[in-house]
C-alpha cells in the first residue's frame, strides 16, 4: 500500500519563471498515478503544522519573521527563493502533510509513504530560508520521531547537499544523515570530512560526485560508504529527500541518472528498516517528464508493481570520487577522536 497526503492548494507559491513551480507537483502526482493503485492508494488529510511541531526544528524568531514578510506580501528572501503572500499557509501546510502521513503509517506496517509538497524542504536552516526551502519538512517529521523516542535515518539523494537537514541533526546521537550529491554545486557543502559533531560522531555522511557521475557510482557509492553506517546504525525509520534533479535530463545539474536508478537507490533503502516504516519526500527535480517518470519507478519498485523504467546507467564518472571519499572520512573521524581524547585528558 502507497499512503500519500491529499493534494495540496499551492498555486499562491508561485514566482512566473522560477525553476520551483506547482507544475511539479502535478508531475510527480502524475507519476503516482501511472501506477493505477486503486485500493492499494490511501490519501492521509493534511493539517497545518503546530507552531511546537515546527519549533522542534525552527527558532520561534525565524518563524515569526517568515510569517510576518508573507503576510506583508512577500517577495525575494534571497537570490533563488522567493516567497508570496499564500507562502507561509502553504508552507505550515506542506510540513504537516508529512507528519499526518507517518501518523496513519504508524496505524499499519505493510505502507510505503510518499509525502508530494511542495515547497522543498532540505535546504531550510533553523534561522533562515535557502534554496527555494522555506520549511524543511523531511526534519520535521524527523524531529517529530525522535521526540516519541525512534532512531532516524535520513537519506538524502537529491542532486543538491541538504544542508539544512545536515546542520540541524549535526550533534543529535539519534538521527543519521546521509546524502548523496554533485559536488562541487549549490550550496557548496557536503565534504566527506562533514562527519557530524562531537556526540554524534560518523552519523553526517556524505558521498560528493563528479559532474558526469552515473547510476553505478551511486550505486556503489551507497553501497561501500553509506550501507555499513546505516546497518549498524539501526533505525527504526527510513525518510527520503527524494530529489529527483539528479536525473540526466534535469537543466539544473550535470548527473547522469536515469529513473531505473532512483528506482534501485530506493530498493537499497527500503533494506535498512521494517516493512512500512519508510516513507520519502519530494525535494528536488525541474524536468517535468524525469520527475513523473521517476517518482513512478522509485513508487513502483518499493510497491512491487511491473512500471517500466528506463535501464540504469554506467560506465560515467566518480568511480574514484568513492576511494577518496571514504579515505576522507577516516581521516576526518581520526583527527575528531584525536581532539575529543585531548580535552578528555586536560
Amino acid at each position: 500500500m502507497l499512503i500519500i497526503n491529499s493534494p495540496i492548494v499551492d498555486a499562491g507559491h508561485e514566482d512566473p519563471g522560477h525553476p520551483e513551480r506547482p507544475e511539479r507537483l502535478t508531475a510527480a502526482l502524475a507519476g503516482v498515478g501511472d501506477l493505477h493503485l486503486g485500493n492499494d492508494l490511501l490519501i492521509a488529510s493534511p493539517y497545518s503544522a503546530t507552531r511546537a511541531e515546527l519549533e522542534r526544528v525552527h527558532d520561534a524568531a525565524y518563524l515569526d519573521t517568515l510569517g510576518v514578510f508573507c503576510y506583508e506580501g512577500g517577495g525575494a528572501l534571497d537570490d533563488d527563493t522567493y516567497a508570496t503572500y499564500d507562502s507561509w499557509s502553504i508552507a505550515q501546510l506542506a510540513a504537516g502533510a508529512g507528519l499526518s502521513v507517518i501518523e496513519e503509517m504508524s496505524r499499519r506496517r505493510d505502507a510505503v509513504g510518499f509525502i508530494a509538497v511542495r515547497p522543498p524542504g532540505h535546504h531550510a536552516l533553523r534561522d533562515h530560508a535557502m534554496g527555494f526551502c522555506l520549511l524543511n519538512n523531511v526534519a520535521i517529521v524527523a524531529a517529530a520521531l525522535r521526540a516519541r523516542g525512534e532512531r532516524v535515518a535520513i537519506i538524502d539523494w537529491d542532486v543538491h547537499h541538504g544542508n539544512g537537514t545536515q546542520a540541524i541533526f549535526w550533534n543529535d546521537p539519534n538521527v543519521l544523515f546521509v546524502s548523496i550529491h554533485q559536488w562541487p554545486l549549490y550550496p557548496g557543502s557536503g565534504s566527506a570530512r562533514e562527519i557530524g559533531g562531537m556526540d554524534a560522531l560518523g552519523l553526517s555522511v556524505n558521498i560528493p560526485l563528479p559532474p558526469g557521475a552515473t547510476g553505478d557510482v551511486l550505486i556503489r557509492g551507497f553501497d561501500e560508504v553509506a550501507a555499513p553506517i546505516i546497518d549498524d546504525f539501526a533505525p527504526a525509520w527510513v525518510l527520503v529527500s527524494a530529489g529527483y534533479d539528479a536525473h540526466r535530463a534535469d537543466p539544473l545539474a550535470d548527473l547522469e541518472f536515469s529513473s531505473g536508478d532512483f528506482a534501485r537507490i530506493a530498493a537499497r533503502a527500503a533494506d535498512f528498516t521494517a516493512p512500512g516504516r519508510l516513507a520519502l519526500f519530494l525535494e528536488g527535480g525541474y524536468n517535468l517528464e524525469a520527475l513523473r517518470d521517476s517518482v513512478a519507478a522509485t513508487l513502483s519498485t518499493l510497491l512491487g508493481g511491473e512500471y517500466v523504467a528506463e535501464h540504469s546507467t554506467n560506465g560515467g564518472e566518480g568511480v574514484e570520487a568513492i576511494a577518496r571519499t571514504q579515505n576522507e572520512r577516516r581521516l576526518a573521524l581520526q583527527l575528531a577522536h584525536d581532539v575529543r581524547r585531548a580535552e578528555t585528558d586536560r
